[in-house]
């Protein structure tokens, strides 16, 4: 076996011995590899053991509802669930696009901390994937431009480069709150290994 696939012979006895419901958050940059990451460690995971959880357009009462919307997401019994971008959308993505209200990011901020603390039940592991604004324009380029990635390109993938400091200064504020891990994802293969790693590091760990 090779390394990631040691570590993810590793995850398989860590999750197979869960004695609560674990909460995986990977946020970061478009193209940082959220969904390949997730892909690939969930890869020989017993299929009753995690589940995905896809970011998706949301509706007018979900964005009113934004908290309450995320509950009903967390998993409830002894097993993984990866987030592929979360509810801190609301403090990223959602502002830097104009989506949500200033009143809405305002009070998210002030909230989440003690909402994440009433689902005392659930373990709660967040990831940034970190990429450099040169690697997300390869990404974005080479999305762009392959017949098998195309489909992925958005507008708003097509604005990223352009919002990247601001998108900075977003993230900034919210990892300065501690509990985040933060990895290097320019080189994609070293990062999965990197958070796979991680993940059965802190899985180990008793829950704090």
């Amino acid at each position: 076996m090779n390394a990631l696939q040691t570590q993810q012979a590793r995850l398989n006895k860590i999750v197979s011995q869960l004695d609560q419901p674990v909460a995986v958050v990977l946020e970061g940059r478009d193209s940082a590899g959220k969904s390949g990451t997730i892909r690939e460690v969930t890869h020989y995971l017993p299929t009753d053991l995690f589940s995905v959880c896809l970011s998706t357009m949301p509706s007018k009462r979900t964005m009113k509802n934004w908290l309450p919307f995320w509950s009903r997401k967390l998993p409830t019994r002894p097993m993984v669930t990866f987030f592929d971008r979360s509810w801190y959308s609301r403090a990223m993505v959602q502002p830097l696009n104009g989506w949500c209200t200033d009143k809405q990011y305002a009070g998210f901020m002030k909230r989440v901390s003690d909402w994440e603390g009433g689902h005392s039940n659930v373990r709660f592991i967040k990831f940034w994937l970190s990429i450099s604004e040169s690697e997300q324009a390869a990404r974005l380029g080479e999305r762009e431009t392959s017949p098998l990635k195309s489909w992925k390109m958005s507008p708003n993938d097509r604005r990223a480069l352009s919002t990247f400091d601001q998108m900075t200064i977003l993230k900034e504020r919210v990892l300065s709150r501690g509990g985040w891990h933060s990895l290097d994802y320019n080189d994609k293969a070293q990062g999965r290994l990197d958070f796979i790693t991680t993940l059965c590091d802190l899985l180990e760990k008793k829950s704090l």
